[in-house]
């Protein structure tokens, strides 16, 4: 199989059309139209189903495919290999993570890491963690910093620390003045408060919505973001509360005058934060240095002193 062949028609699948392949690869549609009718010819089969929106892949298509991803895991990591053999200290980390953790995480990382490595490049991918793993999957990154939980053979998950959600609420709302902050409370507690919540799709959210119809609560909605530092900055200028990740609010300790913070009891599934990669990935020096650094420096980002802060 022709590597370059592989590479355009894993990005034909990817895309969903030739047309966005074409744009994507920097190449005129009926140069790549011409490429995958040449490799359909080889293999005396077709690949694609045209017919359908976005495009799809025959069986025949699904082999290739996938032969197509081992060969070019193969050949990736061979180039890592020859490059760390030629410059231990020189290459291309491509790291995948959400904006919110990038925040919380790569100030404290990339000035060690970068001192250790200043000719190493850091390509950065800011998604959401669901996105970010798929990303992982196909090969497009390197590493990645997920909130998730183990469910792919595929991948070697690193865990950096369990996270606790907490109940965030402005000083001036009912529940804090009637609740000293760092007191562990039920849902229920802010039945009559207004929330800022999470949108579909974020961890935070799939919990609130467990909490909220395992104590049949039906909250007071104000505004839906998808952006957790949106989401407390708005709920104490609004007196509304937040369900938040702990080490979101840790990293705002200028917010702890104007906040209450409680551990909420009865959740069943907390956050957890890995650090992933795939598990066929040859793991150059730099990559294997960086887990090293991230698992190393986490309890300065990880940790802090919210509830004596909150209480202050």
């Amino acid at each position: 199989m022709n590597i370059k062949h592989a590479q355009y028609m894993l990005t034909v699948m990817q895309e969903g059309s030739i047309t966005a392949a074409a744009k994507k690869l920097y190449i005129s549609q009926p140069s790549l139209s011409q490429m995958i009718k040449l490799v359909e010819t080889n293999l005396g089969t077709s690949i694609f189903n045209r017919s359908t929106d976005p495009i799809t892949l025959t069986y025949a298509g699904e082999k290739y495919i996938e032969a197509a991803k081992q060969i070019l895991t193969i050949n990736n990591n061979l180039q890592k290999e020859i490059d760390e053999i030629n410059h231990e200290d020189h290459g291309c980390l491509k790291l995948g993570i959400p904006v919110q953790r990038a925040m919380q995480v790569l100030p404290y990382v990339l000035p060690r890491f970068m001192k250790q490595y200043p000719y190493v490049d850091i390509d950065l991918h800011e998604h959401g963690s669901a996105i970010t793993e798929s990303m992982l999957i196909e090969g497009a990154i390197d590493l990645a910093c997920l909130t998730t939980y183990p469910k792919h053979e595929e991948l070697n998950y690193i865990l950096i620390e369990d996270e606790d959600l907490v109940l965030l609420t402005s000083r001036n709302t009912d529940l804090a003045k009637r609740i000293p902050s760092g007191t562990p409370i039920e849902i229920t507690e802010a039945r009559h408060e207004k929330f800022i919540s999470s949108k579909e799709g974020h961890n935070v959210s799939t919990v609130q919505k467990q909490l909220f119809a395992t104590y049949d609560i039906q909250p007071d909605i104000l505004l839906k973001t998808t952006s957790i530092e949106v989401g407390k900055r708005t709920a104490i200028a609004c007196d509304a509360v937040m369900i938040c990740p702990i080490n979101y609010v840790e990293m705002s300790p200028e917010l702890y005058p104007y906040c209450a913070v409680y551990p909420i009891k009865g959740i069943e599934n907390q956050r957890s934060f890995y650090l992933c990669h795939r598990k066929d990935l040859y793991l150059t020096k730099y990559m294997r240095d960086f887990i090293h650094i991230l698992t190393e420096v986490k309890k300065p980002f990880l940790h802090g002193t919210v509830f004596s802060g909150a209480t202050r």
